[in-house]
């Protein structure tokens, strides 16, 4: 018998143990595959945006607003092409739980800033600009509200009230529906006219919540935030400058700490593994004393005992692990399309992360019984009962 038929064999001996330690350790792979890729998918964010964009915003935080009139002194510095705003909504639809990403902009500026970043048909982006009432939507989010070009449909904001009606409503009429012009781009928003929401709102009239600005070079990047930031230094609204991406991945990080999350229950998950198939595989070779001792009494060497032994815990995790890794990476894709997020895969990084720890796993457990095995002599082996 080949040395893989005899750990084979040996797994299996015991066929129900053997298979509840495969569904362990693929839960627990399964935990590790999906949180990656979740974790890969926080990481991207901002990795569509270009290059050559800062985000200005209100140094105290995101949620303070800038004045509306930054926008011109911003557009008059050096080396900036455009410069665009917008006020976060808090829009939903008919549902809280129904969360559409909307943001009132200068459609104009906006747009200009965007055009290669997302695909609009010309009618529909002349019906928008024509309309003080239009929305542009994602396909996806068109798509999941059964909206098409020229509903009227209602958005409801969980932060400002409409003054003309005294509720938190505004009625839109769809403009257009737009796609994402790369692969890694995503449309799940929602936007509108900032003259709309600033002459209904309640309070925040001419105020913007952020200012996007597209410089000539990137190279100029750092040099125009600096000066944009002096500009604005002991004003009441003072600002912080950053590059798209950095504005990007921080609003995302507002959702927690995800990589601690990971670690956390990760790491709980694989000690807990760990404990049960080491002192399972510790029982299992305890088992087997005699076997091992009619080995070696047939002329099995005592290392090609061990490399058996060891052999079988990483068979053991590899069996439990690869298959959860696949499954994983099934279920993000699954997951990536239904809520739209680019990112959203384990990755190659990850995947060499997971085989790394199922290495570790197998030979973490099976190290302590191989070394028993192998130091083992054949008197005692078969003399115990």
């Amino acid at each position: 018998m080949s040395d893989f038929s005899l750990i084979l064999a040996n797994l299996f001996s015991r066929k129900l143990r053997a298979a509840l330690m495969i569904v362990a350790i693929f839960f627990a792979f399964l935990i590790f595959g999906v949180l990656a890729g979740v974790q890969n998918g926080f990481d991207s964010f901002g990795n569509a945006a270009g290059e050559n964009r800062l985000v200005a915003m209100n140094k105290i935080n995101f949620t303070q607003p800038l004045p509306l009139a930054y926008i011109n002194r911003i557009r008059s510095v050096e080396g900036v092409v455009q410069a665009s705003h917008a006020n976060w909504f808090g829009g939903y639809y008919q549902d809280p739980k129904n969360l559409v990403m909307t943001f009132a902009v200068d459609p104009e500026s906006y747009l200009d800033i965007y055009a290669g970043d997302v695909l609009l048909a010309a009618d529909q982006k002349a019906a928008f600009l024509a309309d003080r009432t239009g929305l542009l939507v994602g396909r996806k989010i068109a798509e999941k509200n059964g909206w098409k070009v020229g509903d009227r449909i209602p958005l409801n904001s969980n932060i400002y009230t409409n003054k003309n009606t005294g509720k938190q409503s505004w009625e839109f009429t769809i403009s257009g529906i737009v796609d994402p012009a790369r692969e890694d781009g995503s449309t799940d928003w929602g936007i509108f006219h900032y003259d709309y929401f600033s002459e209904s709102v309640t309070f925040g009239q001419n105020t913007i919540g952020y200012v996007i600005i597209e410089t000539a070079d990137k190279a100029l990047n750092q040099k125009i935030a600096k000066v944009i930031d002096e500009m604005f230094a002991n004003s009441p609204a003072e600002t912080a400058t950053d590059t798209e991406k950095a504005f990007g991945q921080a609003f995302a990080a507002q959702l927690g700490n995800i990589a601690l999350i990971i670690t956390l229950v990760v790491g709980a998950a694989f000690f807990t593994i760990l404990m049960i198939v080491g002192n399972t595989m510790v029982m299992a070779v305890r088992e087997r004393t005699k076997e091992i001792g009619v080995m070696k009494t047939l002329g099995f060497p005592s290392g090609r005992i061990f490399r058996l032994v060891l052999g079988e815990s990483l068979l053991l995790a590899a069996l439990g692990a690869l298959p959860a890794l696949g499954a994983a990476g099934l279920l993000l894709l699954w997951m990536k399309k239904a809520v739209g997020m680019p990112g959203l895969a384990l990755t190659l990084p990850y995947v060499a992360l997971g085989v790394g720890i199922m290495l570790a796993l197998g030979l973490m457990t099976g190290l302590v019984p191989a070394w028993n095995a192998l130091r083992l002599n054949i008197v005692t082996a078969l003399g115990r009962q």
